[in-house]
């Protein structure tokens, strides 16, 4: 006796809900780096080139081939100070 396709329905339902879940957050997550791949193993390094083009495009993983900086670059400062109190 075969099993009735009546109870293959909520497996089929729940399959494809946690494929659609899963591809909408590998879509969101490439929309989200500027349609790269995802970085893995980041190292201090890699996190200080990462702000770097932050301040210098706009966005965390663009990059620029220009020569000279964008206007108020220099005023960008990327180091932090502490506060005083004064």
């Amino acid at each position: 006796m075969g099993v009735p396709f009546e109870a293959l329905l909520p497996y089929a339902i729940m399959l494809s809900m946690f494929g659609i879940t899963g591809a909408g957050l590998s879509k969101i997550r490439h929309m989200q780096n500027g349609g790269k791949r995802a970085r893995h193993s980041i190292d201090q390094w890699d996190r200080q080139m990462m702000d770097r083009d932050r301040r210098l495009t706009g966005y965390l993983r663009g990059q620029t081939d220009k020569v000279t900086a964008p206007l108020g670059f220099e005023l960008n400062n990327p180091w932090r100070t502490e506060k005083r109190f004064f």
